[in-house]
């Protein structure tokens, strides 16, 4: 991120935390919380101090995701996030629980993020991997005017509908100057259970050609794998497994050319963490 430029909001620091990586699709539907959950798991049991805010106000799919039935407490005036399979975890979720829609306006969800992002003991981290609304609303805006983002994923699958809005997704990110680590591209096929081939199921190639048109790394292809739903619907995400297990290991490629991509764009970065052993 460049410096503020006359009439931007001040980028305060969030106090112990070296990378925030924003997770952000044009449109739903695309696998954008999966890619999320799995992405921070598999950073985590790389070796990294890993926290995950789930700010999509419009579907906070984590904690069933991570399985988490429990809600935050408070110490004081600092919100605890809650700690599983190494992440600290805060969600949208945790305030409507359920069924139940969230139907705010712009400056209360102004307040909830800044609430998440500031308000809750994080800790030392060296990444807060932030799951965004789709699309550029509020939610979105808030983050970006106000936090240092070290940069931005785009998901997308790769059919054209899909890869047209994920182009003003990466629009939108360097119209606000965020850095966009990369595209990934989201249900890129399925291997038949039957005769082992693949299947491009929703066409072939067009995340790794919207990446090169647009001048953005391409960080990788994820199948569509019953696996991985299943691994969501029942709170055991498949980047727990092994990074050598085939059902994980798209998750671990993403998470490494994630974190290469940040040490190669020398992002601006919070004080210096020692990883412990």
């Amino acid at each position: 991120m460049g410096p503020t430029q006359p009439g931007e909001m001040p980028k305060l620091p969030i106090p112990g935390i070296r990378h925030l990586i924003a997770v952000g699709s044009g449109k739903g539907g695309v696998g954008k919380t999966t890619v999320a959950v799995n992405l921070a798991l598999a950073v985590a049991r790389l070796g990294h101090r890993v926290g995950l805010l789930d700010a999509d106000v419009y579907g906070p799919n984590v904690p069933l995701m991570l399985g988490i039935s429990e809600t935050p407490q408070a110490i004081g005036d600092r919100i605890q996030p809650i700690q599983t399979h190494g992440l600290s975890v805060m969600s949208m979720g945790f305030i409507s629980p359920g069924d139940k829609p969230l139907i705010w306006r712009g400056p209360m969800l102004h307040s909830v993020v800044q609430q998440f992002l500031r308000g809750v003991d994080w800790g030392e981290l060296d990444y807060l991997v932030v799951d965004l609304p789709p699309g550029t609303g509020d939610v979105q805006l808030t983050l970006i005017q106000t936090a240092p983002i070290t940069g931005a994923i785009v998901v997308t699958t790769p059919s054209d509908v899909s890869l047209e809005d994920a182009r003003k997704a990466v629009h939108m990110f360097r119209q606000v100057r965020v850095e966009v680590l990369g595209i990934v591209e989201n249900m890129s096929y399925l291997i038949c259970p039957h005769c082992a081939q693949r299947v491009d199921v929703f066409s072939y190639g067009g995340g790794q050609r919207t990446a090169a048109q647009m001048g953005v790394p391409f960080l990788g292809e994820v199948p569509l794998d019953p696996e991985v739903r299943i691994g969501g619907d029942t709170g055991v995400s498949v980047a727990l497994r092994s990074p050598d297990d085939p059902h994980a290991a798209a998750f671990y490629a993403l998470a490494r050319n994630t974190l290469a991509r940040i040490a190669e764009t020398g992002a601006p970065r919070g004080p210096s963490i020692e990883v412990a052993d």
